[in-house]
């Protein structure tokens, strides 16, 4: 079994910045890629970011390109995602999400986090 537990969400003013954070804890050895969804009210869960295992290659949705970025530690068992730049239609909480995988998954994690919210005022 896998745990994640996020941090670092909060409130934050349209054009500014938050860096999520997401511990893995429990069966971490071995390769495993690393996402960021989001849910914001009435809408259906959907995705952020990924990573893959070696931190090499990362995919974002369209709605976050050029303002988040994702990456990780593996020696800390850690994801991060820095969202700059950001807008009301960020607010959601978001969720971190483990897939023991070497590829690049946008859906079918097997692992996720409790979430950690996300409101950017205008």
């Amino acid at each position: 079994q896998v745990q994640l537990v996020e941090s670092g969400g909060g409130l934050v003013q349209a054009g500014g910045s938050l860096k999520l954070s997401c511990a893995a804890s429990g069966r971490t050895f071995g390769g495993y890629a690393m996402g960021w969804f989001r849910q914001a009210p009435g809408k259906e869960r959907e995705f952020v970011a990924a990573i893959t295992w070696s931190g090499g290659i990362t995919d974002y949705a369209d709605s976050v390109k050029g303002r988040f970025t994702i990456s990780r530690d593996n020696a800390k068992h850690r994801v991060y995602l820095q969202m700059n730049s950001l807008k009301p239609e960020d607010t959601a909480v978001y969720y971190c999400a483990l897939d023991l995988t070497y590829g690049l998954p946008r859906a079918n994690y097997e692992y996720w986090g409790q979430g950690t919210q996300v409101t950017v005022s205008s």
